[in-house]
């Protein structure tokens, strides 16, 4: 059966508990201006149902209420006709044609008559003065507005409405304006007095570590707070923001900005849902495609070929298409939407294949420093390697979520201590030593200009063709091994041409540490290979980690294919259904600082790990040939434009697949 019409039928009834898991969903978000208050609901309703669309994310209150709200300290927009409820009407519209409502709350600012009136609740740097921008008053999320005033403002709103979720945009301080200009620590008594309580010292005046982990530690306070109201006045509502804790689902989004530095992140979808769905399964992730190139372009959009990506990249990791605009979908610049449509169409007459997904990788990617982190994502993609990201280490307390290796960019955490010993398999960068069991450092090397020899070319079968990477960067040099894999090759002359290497020596300090370690395996490049990949794209750095990877993989790869690097494949799981899912988007259409349409490929052939019993091509509406082999199913995907799935059914006999 198709879930659309379910959708439609039910739409008269109560929202159903935790439908953002159970339910594909297409979400379009119209950030309103208030000037927008006096827009058509019923119009606004139909476009939104033909785009297509299943939930609508759009302006209730905070700094403008969009309904005629009674609670003292929160204001209607003036734009708003005189005995007009905004709010009301487009739920109701929205409601009769199976969307989901989900109000939009800012409550970082608020007016001067508030500030002027308490003027306690408002966030106070150093100095003393409060910050403004636009005539707005930004607030604490130590004071009275976010952990007593809100509460009012939003019991009004739950009570009021039926609405299918709330959402909370700039949840908590901010460290920035819209125009970026930086805002220090916040001084108000409530901040002063929280903080001089948790650590024993005054604010800084300028943000250190452990004021950021104080203001992530205020924000789950209050988003405590927030979520135990709407469920408690809701129990069929999200609550939705920026942070995983307390939330029903996370917010994310890809975004663009034109002071950004390079290069591009073009997997930024990939990267926001992978780690949402995965830090916190029991969570839907929400990544938000916003369609315009910066703050002060607003009505510009970005490539077409991106905003498909970025919809793809979700739909591919878990999660549903969301596309994001200022204003309403009247907009001046229709290329956003033009791009976007096509890709809620296949969603909408594909959305069985979007529901339930679970990431079927056996390799975990941990959270760390941005180039590091990135570079492990693009090695793990481009190789093929399917591979969840997470945040957390709850992973570790569920037995279900076991995984055959974990990459950690360095330090790795001392939690991964007991999962090695039992038997897990462990891979970290960086010249930071982890907090496992390790030889003594015998010296940290600040930056380095050096090289490292390649001793053992077997396990580096990548790297058959050069005996050298490089080392640009701190280095901790571990003691000398008996058969050391990599040795440093000291900086030594490189210029003029008739002096380069003349003083070069070799030495046994080594580039690599590959050791037992209980009953499992740890690998630690003492060095930042990953982040030198990030930034330079490295054959060697790519070939060194990749090598580590199938050294430690117990039982191989999950996927071997003759894809090009630029096509992105994802190995998902629908556990109602136990289908596999094999997810390819293609990439080749990014360069440098542009997004074109990608180029088709032609015959990828693809062998996944385990037995089914079928592949279904989806573009094709038909079944691919089988090719067993060696404990893989192979199939080959005649085409790929910019999207293609795969469906794989589970052969009777095989049972779980690894």
């Amino acid at each position: 059966m198709k879930i659309l019409p379910l959708l439609l039928a039910l739409s008269a009834a109560p929202a159903a508990p935790r439908w953002w898991m159970d339910t594909p969903v297409r979400l379009v978000q119209t950030n309103l201006r208030e000037i927008d208050a006096g827009l058509d609901p019923r119009r606004l309703a139909r476009q939104v149902a033909e785009f297509p669309a299943n939930a609508l994310l759009f302006g209730m209150g905070g700094i403008v209420a969009y309904y005629p709200t009674r609670t003292e300290f929160h204001y209607p927009s003036p734009h708003m006709p005189p005995g007009r409820d905004l709010f009301g009407e487009v739920l109701r519209e929205a409601h009769a044609r199976g969307i989901r409502v989900i109000g939009r709350f800012d409550l970082s600012k608020a007016q001067k008559p508030v500030y002027d009136a308490h003027p306690e609740w408002f966030l106070r740097p150093a100095g003393g003065r409060p910050v403004v921008y636009n005539g707005l008053y930004s607030t604490c999320i130590n004071a009275g507005y976010y952990r007593a005033h809100a509460l009012k403002i939003l019991s009004e709103a739950l009570e009021r409405y039926e609405v299918d979720g709330l959402f909370f945009n700039m949840f908590g301080n901010q460290f920035a304006d819209y125009s970026g200009n930086p805002i220090g620590p916040c001084q108000c008594d409530g901040c002063r007095s929280r903080f001089q309580e948790r650590y024993k010292r005054p604010l800084p005046a300028v943000a250190d570590a452990g004021y950021m982990e104080f203001m992530r530690a205020s924000a789950r306070e209050v988003a405590g707070l927030f979520a135990d109201l709407i469920h408690r006045k809701r129990p069929g509502a999200a609550f939705l923001t920026y942070i995983q804790q307390h939330t029903d689902g996370i917010m994310s989004e890809s975004n663009t900005g034109v002071n950004r530095p390079l290069p591009l992140w073009p997997y930024s979808a990939s990267d926001n849902v992978n780690r949402a769905r995965n830090s916190e399964p029991d969570k839907m992730a929400f990544n938000l495609c916003m369609s315009f190139v910066d703050f002060p372009w607003r009505f510009v959009a970005v490539p077409r070929a991106e905003i498909r990506l970025r919809l793809w990249q979700a739909m591919a990791h878990g999660a549903g298409p969301a596309l994001a605009m200022l204003g309403t979908l009247d907009q001046e610049d229709r290329s956003a939407i033009a791009a976007a449509r096509p890709v809620f169409a296949w969603h909408a007459r594909h959305e069985e294949l979007y529901v339930g997904q679970r990431s079927a990788a056996r390799v975990l990617l941990l959270g760390g420093r941005q180039a590091d982190y990135r570079g492990l994502f693009r090695i793990l993609t481009e190789q093929h390697i399917p591979f969840a990201v997470s945040d957390n280490l709850n992973w570790l307390q569920d037995p279900d979520r076991g995984y055959d290796l974990v990459i950690a960019p360095g330090p790795a955490p001392r939690e991964l201590d007991a999962y090695l010993r039992r038997g897990g398999r462990v891979l970290t960068t960086g010249a930071e030593p982890p907090a496992l069991s390790v030889p003594a450092a015998v010296r940290r090397w600040p930056r380095t200009r050096a090289s490292l020899r390649i001793h053992d070319h077997t396990l580096f079968p990548l790297l058959k063709d050069t005996n050298l990477v490089f080392l640009d960067g701190e280095y901790t040099e571990l003691p000398p091994s008996p058969r050391p894999l990599l040795t440093l090759i000291p900086p030594a002359m490189f210029g003029p041409p008739e002096k380069v290497w003349v003083d070069k020596t070799e030495s046994e300090k080594p580039g690599l540490l590959l050791t037992g370690y209980g009953k499992g395996r740890l690998a630690w490049i003492p060095w930042d290979a990953a982040g030198l990949y990030y930034r330079h794209s490295s054959e060697g750095h790519a070939g060194l980690i990749a090598g580590l990877i199938d050294h430690l993989l117990p039982g191989g790869r999950q996927v071997k294919t003759n894809a090009h690097p630029l096509v992105e494949i994802t190995l998902m799981r629908q556990l109602r259904s136990g289908r596999t899912l094999v997810h390819l988007i293609n990439l080749s259409g990014h360069s440098d600082t542009a997004y074109f349409a990608p180029l088709p490929m032609r015959n990828i052939a693809i062998q996944v790990l385990g037995e089914y019993s079928s592949a279904r091509s989806v573009s094709l509406g038909s079944k691919l040939e089988l090719q067993p082999a060696a404990g893989y199913t192979g199939f080959v995907v005649p085409k790929l434009e910019d999207y293609e799935v795969v469906v794989l059914e589970s052969a009777p006999a095989a049972g779980k697949v690894k």
